[in-house]
């Protein structure tokens, strides 16, 4: 096993204790997600048998190829997208993960809706919110989400797991955890896939219950 993987999750780990004490959470209620998209097999099974459970990739096409021999191997193993998912891949998507955290268009609703009926397999969904409406990002814009989440409710009768959002990187966290936190209050939303590893401590603060943390796990990637 890699003992720099091994320290590095010990040290995240103890920081979700340290921040949950601080801010009057559960540091049980703070799932660690480790992001190990161009990350290779034999450090993700490092980080396996040092206790993680839940894994982040962005691209569908990369998990298909590292992930079903992983997830049969390890079968507690759960699979989340955390990356952008375009609606020609949805049906693979269904396919691989356990969540997928990027459902950001109706027509991306409907096809998971038709795809996961088909398959009866229904993944836990977050919505991805463009909180700083910020050009450059994916995402519901934050200026839109009530309509989203109405039409995704009431029409499409989507299961809605969480909201998810990746705050501007040149600005503060916390008034965007916070805004987000408030609009899964008022939906009753019950899950917060917020924080990576620049920012989980104010994430955690704003009641984040899904941290993603890549490069304090598994270093700078090439």
């Amino acid at each position: 096993m890699t003992n720099q993987i091994s320290n590095n999750l010990h040290k995240v780990r103890n920081n979700i204790a340290i921040f949950s004490k601080k801010y009057n959470r559960n540091s049980g209620d703070v799932n660690l997600i480790a992001v190990s998209k161009t990350i290779l097999q034999d450090k993700i099974e490092d980080a396996i048998k040092s206790g993680c459970k839940d894994f982040g990739e962005n691209r569908v096409e990369e998990s298909l190829e590292k992930w079903p021999d992983l997830k049969i191997k390890y079968p507690d193993i759960k699979l989340h997208l955390i990356g952008r998912l375009q609606s020609k891949k949805a049906k693979k998507a269904v396919t691989i993960f356990d969540y997928i955290h990027s459902v950001d268009s109706i027509k991306l609703a409907n096809i998971l809706k038709n795809e996961m009926d088909k398959k009866k397999k229904y993944p836990k969904l977050f919505i991805q919110v463009n909180i700083g409406s910020e050009v450059s990002k994916t995402g519901v814009d934050i200026r839109e989400i009530d309509n989203f989440i109405n039409i995704l409710k009431n029409e499409i009768k989507l299961d809605i797991f969480g909201l998810m959002c990746i705050p501007p990187a040149d600005e503060e966290a916390s008034p965007y955890f916070t805004l987000l936190y408030n609009v899964a209050q008022k939906y009753k939303i019950p899950n917060l896939s917020m924080g990576m590893s620049r920012d989980y401590e104010s994430a955690i603060a704003s009641n984040s219950n899904y941290i993603r943390i890549g490069t304090s796990i598994f270093g700078k990637r090439n």
